[in-house]
């Protein structure tokens, strides 16, 4: 008996039955689980105590229902005993085992699903492998491209080469182009500050002056 197949055919079922609440699917993959401990007996026996805890089920009235229901819409047959000794058997119905379509739709989709996991996590190493410099030059280049000096450029290089280009020696930088981007505009905010602060000193005068005088 194939796993795969058997649980993908059981949910298609499940899917398709109207019929089916959650209190019934969570009562079918229970059974399903005691059915694989068993290795896909024939026949197993069950322990009610066990199966409602399994499935979550707190009413005794709502288990023995999903039991009959499960059993007379033939995705299980529950053969109940009276013997406290005995648990109960069932058989549990198997789907998909002929169906040779099922089986090339299941290998299709499952291809189809490696596939598409295989590209997605190639992108996201992609995107997460951090864009570093080359070395100094490729660097000093895109500072000379944006009308910056090339010391500047060598300075934002062995800043962040020094301490392994992090942010803040934290976070690893991933596009260094955007981190040079920010460099420069703070270096020109730093400029513009020094050049505000000097011409405020340059109106500063500590001379006491007699303005009564004439000049």
């Amino acid at each position: 008996m194939n796993y795969i197949k058997q649980l993908n055919a059981a949910f298609q079922l499940i899917v398709e039955d109207s019929r089916l609440n959650a209190t019934h699917v969570s009562l079918y993959m229970a059974l399903f689980q005691l059915w694989n401990i068993t290795r896909f007996a024939k026949v197993f026996y069950i322990n009610r105590q066990e199966v409602m805890q399994l499935c979550k089920i707190g009413s005794k009235s709502t288990y023995h229902r999903c039991l009959t229901d499960l059993t007379n819409w033939k995705y299980i047959e529950y053969l109940p005993s009276h013997n406290m000794y005995k648990g109960s058997e069932v058989r549990m119905s198997i789907f998909g085992t002929t169906s040779g379509q099922a089986k090339a739709n299941h290998e299709t989709s499952t291809e189809q699903g490696l596939v598409s996991n295989i590209n997605s996590n190639k992108q996201k190493e992609n995107n997460s492998k951090p864009k570093l410099p080359k070395n100094e030059n490729e660097v000093i280049d895109f500072f000379k491209s944006k009308k910056w000096p090339p010391m500047e450029g060598l300075k934002f290089y062995n800043h962040y080469q020094a301490i392994g280009w992090k942010q803040g020696g934290k976070i690893k930088i991933v596009d260094w182009t955007a981190s040079a981007s920010n460099w420069m505009q703070k270096a020109k905010q730093i400029e513009t500050a020094k050049e505000q602060s000097h011409f405020k000193d340059n109106l500063r005068t500590t001379k006491i002056k007699d303005y009564d005088e004439p000049l």
